[in-house]
């Protein structure tokens, strides 16, 4: 029986797919984790967000690479009928930029995020300003069938690397609960450039060991961003650890003229 219903409902869904939508309505927030995160890293943000009134889709990033990552995500976009704010964590950045174009995407948000110009890579930019201390980190990789490895930061460094503002019990559990990124999406060169026909917002730390903050003000700059904001003594999980000054800036991008 079950089984029936869920073809019948993907049968339904599959003939009313979402191919128009109302400019006017409000938009949907469709949040995109980085490496060694999930969707839970966006909780307390979804929590303003939907208290506000916004419908919040929290993509589960497959982390695999920039291309492909891209097409997943513009497959759920597509699913929508509403007008879309995209926003993106650290190498979630590069794969909303991958996937935004004039339409539907009503504005795209980088918090604590790569906005990668076409050729550039997450790797590239991360290098391009002194204070990354990642590489150092990472745990031995997992090797992969295709060649590709999976890469993880050691555990016991987890939490002073990558959200040294968060508790340690947070930390912990987020550490024991991290996504790998593969190398090859880290060093995928862009191929499109989002941030160049649709409105960005920035926001980030002014602590992040990830992403230099000085490279996360330039990429601000270079996009023309409508607004940046810089968190004083904020790790690279900005969105954990300040998650009303994160929904602040999506919702200032949901209302924008």
């Amino acid at each position: 029986m079950f089984k029936k219903l869920l073809a019948s409902a993907l049968f339904a869904t599959s003939l009313t797919g979402a191919t128009s939508y109302a400019a006017d309505a409000k938009p949907t927030i469709v949040l995109v984790h980085g490496a060694f995160a999930d969707a839970s890293s966006w909780t307390g943000v979804i929590g303003k967000l939907e208290a506000d009134g916004y419908r919040v889709v929290a993509v589960a990033n497959p982390l695999r690479s920039v291309k492909g990552d891209s097409a997943y995500l513009k497959r759920i976009i597509a699913n929508l009928d509403t007008p879309v704010v995209l926003v993106g964590h650290s190498y979630g950045g590069a794969v909303i930029s991958e996937a935004a174009t004039k339409g539907k995407i009503k504005s795209l948000v980088y918090v604590s995020a790569f906005s990668p110009e076409i050729g550039e890579s997450a790797l590239e930019l991360s290098g391009k300003f002194p204070g990354s201390t990642l590489a150092p980190t990472l745990d031995k990789p997992v090797e992969l069938e295709n060649g590709a490895k999976d890469l993880y930061i050691q555990q016991d460094k987890f939490h002073k690397q990558f959200a040294a503002d968060v508790s340690e019990k947070a930390a912990a559990a987020m550490a024991a609960s991290q996504r790998p990124v593969t190398d090859v999406a880290l060093g995928e060169a862009a191929t499109n450039a989002g941030w160049k026909e649709i409105p960005s917002w920035s926001i980030f730390g002014s602590a992040d060991k990830n992403i230099p903050p000085e490279a996360m003000k330039w990429m601000a700059k270079r996009a023309n961003a409508k607004e940046t904001v810089e968190v004083k003594g904020a790790s690279h999980v900005v969105m954990v650890s300040h998650p009303d000054r994160v929904a602040k800036v999506i919702e200032d991008a949901a209302t924008s003229k």
